[in-house]
């Protein structure tokens, strides 16, 4: 399997901190979360990576050039234009061509959440898409039948809901929180290419648009399992937080 990681993001969410520095080299545990999704992709075999770089873009091409992680890793430059996860995924497609599918990895998810697990169901099931997903609160779900299938979007503060099916099928649908990490088979990402060819998109409105065609699956982990977002002061805290417990219960 090969992968990407979305480095690319402004981090607004951070400053001051990201005046200075990417949000991929903010660091968690007195490491950059950027080596750590590439570890974690690196310990569950995937063995070539691309990283998107926009934001302080000269700094991450930097670290990526002065460190050895065991596996091939490519830069995918968006310096002229920040593109977003779709359009960031359009640009790279050419870097991450083959027969294997891809996953895609949020560099400021902090998780353990089991990729070797996420694989083989991916694998076994032949979906063309699997996303992280799970029940946590947020004001925005995606929607899933009785099968696992995608079926639409919601927002539940204004309860507008996105999607190609009826009412009578997005009534019955559960809602799940995406987790920001999903696998991509290469029809799928052959599918992104050609959405909205040099433009700069978020891959949601992709997958609403086109889950009445592509079959877009939830994967929730089967175990308990930690996942922060770290691009607020808050959250950011909390997975440092998190880190340091988890150090003195297994010291």
């Amino acid at each position: 399997m090969k992968a990407m990681i979305f480095a690319a993001g402004l981090g607004t969410r951070l400053a001051p901190l990201t005046d200075s520095c990417p949000k991929a080299l903010i660091e968690v545990g007195g490491k950059p979360m950027l080596r750590r999704v590439i570890e974690r992709l690196r310990d569950a075999g995937v063995g070539e990576m691309v990283v998107n770089v926009h934001h302080h873009a000269d700094m991450i091409r930097r670290y990526l050039e002065e460190n050895d992680f065991g596996v091939r890793v490519m830069i995918s430059d968006e310096s002229d234009m920040l593109l977003d996860t779709g359009g960031g995924v359009a640009r790279a497609s050419i870097l991450l061509e083959g027969d294997e599918p891809v996953m895609l990895y949020n560099a400021d998810i902090f998780t353990d959440f089991p990729i070797a697990e996420m694989v083989a169901v991916h694998e076994r099931s032949g979906a063309d898409v699997t996303l992280l997903a799970d029940s946590r609160a947020t004001s925005r779900y995606l929607m899933f039948d009785e099968a696992g299938y995608m079926r639409g979007w919601k927002n539940v503060r204004t309860g507008e809901v996105r999607s190609p099916f009826p009412k009578e099928v997005t009534d019955r649908c559960r809602l799940l929180a995406f987790g920001g990490i999903h696998i991509i088979s290469q029809s799928a990402m052959r599918d992104i290419s050609g959405y909205r060819p040099g433009e700069k998109f978020s891959i949601t409105p992709f997958y609403i648009d086109r889950c009445g065609v592509l079959s877009i699956q939830a994967y929730t982990p089967t175990s308990p399992y930690k996942w922060i977002d770290i691009g607020k002061p808050e959250t950011l805290q909390q997975a440092r937080e998190e880190y340091i417990s988890f150090k003195k219960r297994t010291e």
